[in-house]
């Protein structure tokens, strides 16, 4: 015999503020929970959009990342060769390039933070074709000129169209904005590579990396290996895109980790908020509860009954979580990346997938908050209870 749904709502709006009480507690649980689960999402998909399924990326053999490689013009002069190359009027498109970081001003606190800037071959929009100029014009090759990311002109103090700003002993004017889709290049300044080995003094004909457009993805094995096979060659070959999703595991594995970390903490004042609600209701009804018992309904049902009450109320605070999180989708906010040791800006990413979640944890803390005093309220003697009405 089953106890009627409505009485546990009955009883729960009897003790709403206890009940509230706990709502808040498993709404903010579950806020905190969807919110870092969210960031990690939007850093993940705004490295991972920077890369194409039809570019491969070259790096020297055994680097990991851009800023610990280094490869020659000869390299990519061979490689560029290779079949599954794109060739535009006998060119191959190919960017050659070359990434060091510069400090400064963030628009927000005034304080200088790392920009990456990439100096990159002026066909460089015709291999990466989701970047498009939308403000002013591409750089000009021989010419101290500079593109800046959306996401990078909003954020850093200077970077603005006309503008003109010092880094690495030279002067550069800023000569057109970008839109690079959302991905990481939008936190990016661009340049030609060739000016910035002059103003840093570096080698020249010397690369960190360089980009290669193929014919179309199923080219990349192809071309992989033909160049791993050429003898004259010591290079790694990725797919861009997986290139940038191996790239954002360390920065989401750390938000994860922090973030389960906090709703976990945050979790169990939840739970103990659910158990005062719960062992308050098992207190005030313990009459109603042998009363229940006397007419039939066993002890299974007085489980089941208080443990309905808990969800209930947990599913009300997931609920209000969820919606309380809401307004964070898509606002933009900025972390180092630890792998190019930058400031990247990046945006809250909540899924359905995520609000799921995020109701399935607020479930499981009324579960744990309800269940012992569900048995509890389950185990009272019977016949003590009714002698005291």
């Amino acid at each position: 015999m089953a106890i009627p749904i409505i009485y546990n709502v009955r009883s729960a709006r009897q003790r709403w503020t206890s009940a509230i009480v706990a709502v808040l507690g498993i709404a903010g649980t579950v806020g905190v929970f969807v919110a870092m689960l969210s960031l990690a999402r939007g850093f993940r998909a705004t490295l991972v959009a920077s890369g194409t399924e039809d570019n491969a990326l070259l790096l020297r053999a055994g680097a990991t990342m851009e800023m610990e490689s280094g490869i020659t013009l000869e390299n990519v002069t061979i490689a560029q060769d290779k079949p599954g190359v794109v060739r535009v009027s006998g060119q191959p498109l190919v960017t050659s390039e070359v990434v060091v970081v510069a400090p400064f001003p963030l628009r927000s606190t005034g304080t200088d933070s790392n920009v990456q800037i990439r100096g990159v071959s002026p066909n460089v929009l015709a291999i990466r074709r989701t970047v498009h100029i939308i403000k002013g014009r591409m750089f000009r090759p021989g010419l101290s000129e500079l593109v800046v990311g959306r996401n990078a002109t909003a954020s850093y103090a200077g970077l603005t169209l006309d503008n003109k700003v010092h880094f690495g002993g030279g002067e550069w004017t800023v000569v057109g904005i970008f839109d690079a889709g959302g991905s990481a290049f939008d936190s990016e300044v661009w340049c030609e590579a060739r000016m910035l080995d002059d103003v840093y003094k570096r080698p020249t004909n010397v690369f960190q990396s360089a980009t290669v457009h193929l014919t179309s993805p199923a080219a990349f094995q192809e071309f992989k290996d033909a160049v791993t096979r050429d003898p004259r060659l010591n290079l790694d070959v990725a797919r861009e895109v997986d290139y940038y999703a191996k790239q954002s595991q360390t920065m989401t594995r750390l938000i994860t980790v922090l973030g389960g970390l906090v709703a976990g903490i945050m979790a169990i004042g939840a739970v103990f908020g659910a158990l005062n609600t719960m062992y308050s209701a098992v207190a005030e009804r313990g009459r109603e509860v042998a009363v229940m018992r006397a007419v039939g309904f066993g002890a299974a049902a007085v489980v089941f009954s208080f443990l309905i009450e808990s969800l209930i109320i947990s599913l009300v605070g997931g609920a209000v979580g969820c919606v309380a999180v809401l307004p964070l989708n898509g606002l933009t906010t900025g972390a180092m990346n630890w792998q190019t040791f930058s400031h990247m800006a990046f945006a809250f990413k909540i899924t359905p997938g995520l609000l799921v979640g995020g109701m399935i944890f607020g479930l499981i803390m009324g579960v744990a908050g309800g269940m012992l005093p569900a048995i509890h309220a389950a185990r009272r003697p019977v016949a003590a209870a009714l002698r005291a009405l």
